[in-house]
């Protein structure tokens, strides 16, 4: 007993509007349907747990996390109740509990994709949480990312989830896999990717996160070092996939999660190229949320972490964000330089070496796809910058090809928005008719968000008829603005 609060727990149980005792009964009748019946949990063992930080046995932990997902609609770890399933004598943690030493990984992202996959069946939202600030996650994670997972390697090991027993896990009963079904796993997220990429998050989120639940299990296996590395490296990209997709339909702080998952996941696997670009996905993030000082502490942690294996084609995409955030803060020179470094690394890239599956998605199209949202996000800043914008995404719309159908939406606002800050209504009105088009066919909301961030430019030009008429197609067509999300500034 540590006699000091449980201030996460504290906090969660405000939220939930629950009394002690109910919480007690609550308990006793979660673990009776989880085979459990002799629990038996009353009031003042819900308060020791509260106000002087005891912490229950399992499964207890297990069970709380159970109800406050279902409770507060969003996913709710063990940890995040402030129970560590490891205590360790003498151990620190850092910030958010991270990062999380390698025999947590497997258990955290089964437990996570588990709850997640509860409230997609039960209809519930998880967006109710708070994002971690980009400073926190970097300086936390900043030494462990640096590190080489084989230097730790004959460290003591403790419960080590891959040697757990099976029955530790709420989860289907997994098996020890070999090169086919990996293999299999590996072509399943090439179909998951080019789903996403032409129709959005939404649609196959709850297939990404089931199947990254089914790689947690078989991760709770020992296989070869080289089989495992592999199922690290299925279990990064679902993850990334699974954050991608949370994004795309505004579930920000269980992207988030998945982002940090996958870094961790990558890391194992021994891939920090892939760990940094999973990081440079929570900088995206935060620059679409209105943070782009967060997503600079972020790309710090993802350019330096990704180490010397990175490829000139995945430092060039780095840049790409970087220069984005940069541009949300109006610093046009800056962003002007990265992007020139950018391009740079791009053409420096002979190909001789074959990218990984993960960077295929990013080629000369998205290049200029990217500077073209940064040159548009800077001309709120700086007019002159609209030119530029149009003439990249004018590129990047000429060189997609077919499947990336979001991607295209996107330029296509990109192109409108600059068109309107250049005070060309003509063609602005011309390229968001392009992007009605097809807009509605997606699960994406961050389309919408960009949408509304260009319907806000056509203000000034509400006393034309064409424009009129523009307005009114797209008051029609936008869904409504969701409570917990506000317009941004991109």
């Amino acid at each position: 007993m540590s006699k000091e609060a449980n201030t996460r727990l504290a906090d969660l149980f405000g939220l939930t509007g629950w009394s002690k005792g109910e919480l007690a009964r609550l308990v006793n009748r979660q673990a009776a349907a989880m085979g459990h019946p002799q629990l038996a949990t009353d009031t003042s063992r819900v308060r020791r747990w509260i106000e002087t930080g005891e912490s229950p046995r399992e499964p207890v932990p297990k069970v709380l996390a159970a109800l406050f997902t279902e409770r507060l609609g969003r996913v709710v770890t063990i940890e995040d109740l402030g129970f560590d399933r490891h205590r360790h004598a003498g151990k620190k943690q850092t910030g958010e509990g991270l990062p999380w030493p390698p025999e947590r990984t497997a258990a955290v992202l089964t437990e996570f994709t588990g709850m997640d996959l509860m409230l997609n069946r039960r209809g519930l939202v998880g967006a109710g949480a708070a994002l971690t600030a980009g400073s926190a996650l970097s300086s936390a994670m900043y030494d462990w990312l640096h590190t080489d997972p084989a230097l730790v390697a004959d460290a003591p090991v403790i419960d080590n989830p891959l040697h757990a027993e099976p029955a530790a896990y709420d989860r289907y009963e997994a098996a020890p896999v070999g090169s086919q079904e990996i293999e299999a796993l590996e072509r399943s997220v090439e179909v998951f990717r080019a789903w996403d990429a032409a129709r959005g998050g939404g649609l196959q989120r709850k297939a990404v996160v089931g199947q990254l639940n089914e790689v947690g299990g078989m991760l709770a296996y020992h296989h070869q070092d080289h089989l495992q590395r592999r199922l690290w490296g299925v279990a990064a990209n679902l993850a990334v996939l699974a954050g991608w997709m949370s994004h795309d339909v505004g579930l920000e702080p269980t992207a988030q999660k998945y982002f940090v998952i996958a870094a961790h996941a990558a890391r194992e696997g021994g891939d920090r190229p892939r760990a940094g670009e999973a990081l440079s996905r929570a900088a995206r993030q935060m620059v679409h949320i209105g943070r782009p000082d967060d997503a600079l502490d972020l790309m710090k942690l993802a350019k330096s972490g990704s180490g010397e294996q990175a490829l000139p084609r995945t430092r060039a995409m780095l840049h790409t964000i970087e220069a984005w955030a940069q541009a949300s803060m109006g610093r046009g020179q800056a962003m002007r330089r990265t992007l020139g470094e950018a391009e740079d690394l791009f053409v420096s890239d002979k190909g001789d070496v074959p990218p990984p599956s993960w960077m295929q998605m990013f080629d000369e199209a998205d290049l200029h796809g990217m500077q073209a949202l940064a040159y548009r996000t800077l001309a709120e800043h700086d007019p002159s910058a609209a030119a530029q914008a149009q003439m990249h995404a004018k590129h990047a719309l000429e060189l997609r090809v077919s499947g990336r159908d979001r991607s295209k939406i996107f330029d296509y606002i990109s192109l409108a928005s600059a068109c309107f800050i250049a005070n060309d209504p003509e063609q602005a009105d011309r390229y968001a008719r392009m992007a009605l088009l097809t807009i509605g066919s997606t699960s994406s909301h961050r389309t919408w968000d960009r949408l509304r961030e260009m319907y806000r430019l056509t203000g000034r030009y509400a006393d034309y008829t064409t424009i009129q008429d523009l307005r009114s197609e797209i008051e029609a067509a936008m869904p409504p603005l969701p409570k917990n999300r506000s317009t941004r500034q991109v």
